[in-house]
């Protein structure tokens, strides 16, 4: 018999928990899948912990992974798909603006030969200006530049069959961004779309914060853009800087308007220091990837484990 591995990382979700448990329970009832249900308690600081250990005790499909602090969202979901035991892997979030009945079309491609399966949103969050936009942005930049093509308008709710995860499982990656990895370990892929609902309660773990190091995990992992930033810079101020001796030129043999060069030379000077600063953190940023691969720190580290 087939089975279906669910991974859901949760933090600070206290209230969504056993309403999307009772939502997979309702949907897996018409299948004859075996399957089980992984949650990850990412470092709650409400009472995640407790109704996760409370529902692994009334069933035993119910497992959980307590880590030992917040490591992260993409730490968190890496910890429990390194946990599955199924044929076919289904991660979600867990506020319930994934819609587990989504599974049953997810299934069907899979059952048409996909072996990964994307969640793809035909609507863009209302609630925050700023991150819709923002978010628009960086999918169009990701598109242009990345060097693997990573869908548009996805996120962490996807299928994925065993011997996809299995190849994730893998990768030596610390700086993990799921996204890319699932798009680079290529394979058969589909989509399914749907309109992603509002969250019921509580807040986003995603803070802007926490969004902003997401994107740059992205754009440094799977694009060399930030790289080619110096020569595109670089043109840019030759380029501007011949205009501008031109315009001189002309207007001191032409018009005999006579300038002082240290008023331009000031200028120039700001512009290419500010060049400097970027580029400065751009390759700050690759040290900083560098060295946390190469201290090899675990991904994350677990406390307690619930059925497993």
């Amino acid at each position: 018999m087939k089975k279906i591995s669910f991974v859901i990382p949760a933090y600070n979700e206290e209230n969504s928990i056993p309403k999307l448990y009772e939502r997979i329970v309702n949907q897996m009832k018409q299948y004859a899948y075996d399957w089980e249900l992984i949650f990850i308690n990412d470092g709650s600081r409400d009472k995640t912990y407790q109704v996760l250990k409370n529902l692994a005790q009334k069933d035993q499909k119910v497992k959980f992974l307590d880590l030992s602090r917040n490591f992260g969202h993409q730490a968190a979901l890496s910890a429990g798909l390194a946990h599955v035991s199924g044929d076919v892997i289904i991660s979600m979030d867990c506020d319930l603006q994934d819609p587990p009945e989504l599974v049953d079309q997810m299934l069907n491609k899979w059952q048409e030969g996909y072996d990964i399966v994307y969640a793809r949103r035909m609507n863009y969050r209302q609630d925050n200006f700023l991150k819709s936009f923002l978010s628009k942005v960086y999918y169009k930049i990701m598109s242009q530049f990345s060097n693997v093509e990573i869908p548009r308008n996805v996120g962490d709710f996807r299928l994925v069959s065993r011997q996809v995860q299995d190849e994730i499982n893998l990768m030596p990656e610390r700086s993990r961004y799921l996204r890319g990895l699932v798009a680079w370990a290529g394979f058969r892929t589909t989509f399914v779309d749907y309109q992603r609902p509002d969250r019921e309660d509580g807040e986003s773990g995603y803070t802007f914060r926490k969004l902003v190091q997401l994107g740059m995990s992205g754009l440094l992992n799977f694009s060399s853009i930030p790289l080619r930033l110096g020569l595109y810079l670089g043109t840019i101020a030759i380029v501007v800087g011949s205009f501008l001796f031109a315009y001189q030129a002309f207007d001191f043999l032409v018009n005999g308007n006579y300038y002082h060069l240290y008023k331009w030379l000031v200028v120039v000077l700001f512009i290419f220091m500010g060049f400097l600063f970027i580029l400065m953190w751009i390759i700050g940023e690759y040290i900083a990837k560098i060295y946390d691969q190469v201290r090899q720190r675990p991904i994350f580290i677990i406390r307690e484990k619930g059925n497993l």
